[in-house]
């Protein structure tokens, strides 16, 4: 095909020209972005260094969390009463003795071997063991004369019992688990349809068993309501010392497989199973994430869409610019050619070809150019100034898009040929 013939001026050498950004200039359009995201992670590590060590567990007397108990273990430090918070089940037998008091926070979290290596270690002792929200998967194993039943809502309720801790407590927040037991010495308060919700058990030892249907009581956030912190400070305080066990999935003692128990091992694995699944909310995957993660994953994608907005509002609307070095017409044709070659996008290639070709025959003819894609103006035109009748100038100028390459070159040459012999008529 014949085409305009552009003389371009000679080319700047490449190093004046270049269009990649300096290091200075990608700089400047990312410091803003950088700066930002260096004070996020300047702030939430020292929010997380500061916090550190107050954010624990559900029932960590180190937590100041609503759901921690760091009020009631400091109300009991004032009472001359030391808390120390041990993980493992080693450590928790290890501190059992006369003089203290262990608190289980989730013994239904524990295996079956754990279990009654707990119950071997505090039933001699002497001591107290506190057992909290213990349901049927840990009851049969740590107090045996006890049966637990249905769960109870926690509300306020009265003691009606003989316990003096209660009897001076007065009304608390509990409920939860409810026990029944056939054992002359021990005491049931704080019932629920006639169930009690607080059960204390003697030990042939000496010591005893307190059972809580529900630890709401410890809470923070309830600690100052009712009579709980009172309740709390005599359960807890009777002895100098507390072991406050709060169970990990981590222990090892949750993997070791309780060997030399002849018949019970059938029914170690069952009892295991029935433990963690009575873990409930304790294996949650949301329950095991703290709350400040949550809040800080919130602020971190609402900074991230900010970030976007700020960025798409400095892009601004396209602007046209002239191009910093001018290309020959026969580069920018190829180029373009490669771009349709590469995409197969012959359809375009060939409305590019037809609308150029009907465009300078229509300047040829006479044909106004609002008219020059119409077939019912250029067709007839053109038409009359071909001598061979077999070219159909309908189909070359407006029919279909080839099917492959090689139909696209035959329609390029019939088009410069039509073009020619309408030049040169």
């Amino acid at each position: 095909m014949t085409g305009t013939t552009t003389t371009a001026p000679p080319r700047p050498s490449t190093s004046a020209t270049s269009m990649s950004p300096s290091a200075q200039q990608v700089w400047r359009r990312a410091r803003g972005l950088l700066i930002a995201i260096a004070v996020l992670l300047v702030a939430g590590i020292a929010l997380a260094a500061v916090r550190s060590g107050d954010q624990h567990g559900r029932l960590d007397p180190r937590s100041a969390d609503p759901l921690g108990s760091r009020a009631v273990a400091e109300l009991l430090k004032d009472h001359g009463v030391s808390t120390r918070v041990v993980t493992t089940l080693a450590e928790a037998t290890a501190g059992t003795g006369p003089d203290t008091t262990l608190v289980v926070t989730s013994p239904n979290l524990l295996t079956f071997h754990q279990q009654r290596t707990l119950q071997s270690a505090t039933e001699p002792s002497g001591g107290r063991t506190v057992l909290l929200a213990a349901g049927p998967p840990s009851v049969d194993m740590l107090a045996p004369d006890v049966t637990s039943t249905t769960d109870t809502p926690v509300a306020a309720r009265a003691p009606h019992c003989s316990l003096p801790a209660a009897r001076n407590a007065g009304a608390v927040d509990i409920g939860g688990v409810r026990y029944t037991t056939d054992s002359p010495n021990s005491d049931a308060c704080y019932p629920s349809d006639g169930l009690p919700t607080l059960l204390r058990v003697d030990t042939a030892t000496g010591g005893d068993t307190v059972l809580l249907g529900s630890p709401d009581l410890l809470y923070n956030e309830r600690l100052a309501k009712q009579g709980n912190a009172s309740l709390a400070l005599q359960l807890l305080g009777s002895r100098p010392h507390i072991v406050w066990y709060l169970p990990s999935l981590s222990d090892p003692s949750a993997t070791e497989s309780a060997s030399g128990s002849g018949g019970d091992n059938s029914g170690d694995s069952g009892g295991d199973k029935e433990n963690q699944d009575a873990g409930g909310n304790e294996s949650s995957f949301l329950d095991l994430i703290p709350s400040g993660w949550l809040w800080g994953t919130l602020q971190l994608t609402l900074a991230a869409l900010l970030a976007a907005v700020w960025r798409s509002r400095r892009l601004g609307p396209v602007v046209a610019e002239r191009l910093p070095v001018a290309i020959r017409a026969s580069e920018a044709t190829e180029g373009r050619a490669r771009l349709y070659r590469k995409a197969n996008a012959r359809d375009r290639a060939a409305s590019v070809l037809r609308t150029e070709t009907r465009t300078r025959l229509a300047s040829l003819l006479g044909v106004p150019p609002s008219e020059a894609h119409t077939p019912e103006a250029l067709v007839p035109a053109v038409s009359a100034q071909l001598t061979d009748n077999s070219r159909d100038p309908r189909t070359l100028l407006f029919g279909p898009a080839p099917a492959d390459d090689a139909a696209l070159i035959r329609l390029t040459d019939q088009l410069d040929a039509l073009e020619r012999e309408v030049r040169t008529s």
